[in-house]
């Protein structure tokens, strides 16, 4: 187990975290097990992500904001590889988010507080609201879905797609900054 900055580092069943050096991790930040976190991803304040009965996979800068828990899905009788969480590249995951046992394509959008449950799915540039649970079900690519539980809304436009882009661009510099300021890089 590492610690720094108040950062838990634990390896778990034979499995140690992969993380990239350019990716930032704040304090508060307990990542466990089968984790992979890709180039410039950032990893925010209080975060957890616990790969133990699964793996984890953060691509290359994506980021999961603020309070943000990662889990995966263990294996069952029914789904004997249950299911791992795969988030891609340039995703987005907004604070206090819940996100377990899903797939999130690259540039996927997740709300505030949203949840993502177990076989759920989202395209890419797909976009999941604040608050919305979305539980087992796929969105397709662009769409915006909403609701307890989501439901499809509307599609999303070109310039709420890069909107999102721009966000993520966003949050890599802001990683930069908040690294520095700690003390973390350099």
């Amino acid at each position: 187990m590492t610690e720094r900055h108040d950062i838990t580092i634990a390896s778990i069943h034979g499995k140690t975290p992969r993380i990239h050096s350019s990716a930032f991790i704040a304090p508060g930040c307990r990542i466990i097990g089968d984790v992979e976190i890709g180039p410039d991803a950032s990893i925010w304040y209080n975060c957890v992500i616990r790969a133990d009965v699964n793996r984890v996979v953060i691509g290359a800068r994506s980021n999961i904001q603020d309070g943000t828990v990662v889990h995966c899905d263990s294996p069952k009788p029914s789904r004997p590889d249950g299911y791992a969480t795969i988030i891609g590249e340039d995703v987005l995951i907004g604070h206090m988010a819940m996100i377990h046992g899903c797939t999130l394509e690259d540039r996927a959008f997740v709300g505030l507080g949203a949840i993502v449950m177990d076989g759920s799915y989202i395209e890419i540039d797909g976009m999941l609201a604040a608050g919305a649970q979305l539980t087992g079900k796929r969105i397709g690519a662009r769409q915006l879905w909403m609701g307890r539980p989501a439901k499809y809304l509307r599609d999303l436009t070109d310039e709420a797609i890069a909107a999102n882009l721009a966000g993520v661009r966003g949050y890599v510099v802001n990683a930069a900054m908040h690294a520095e300021a700690l003390g973390l890089k350099g």
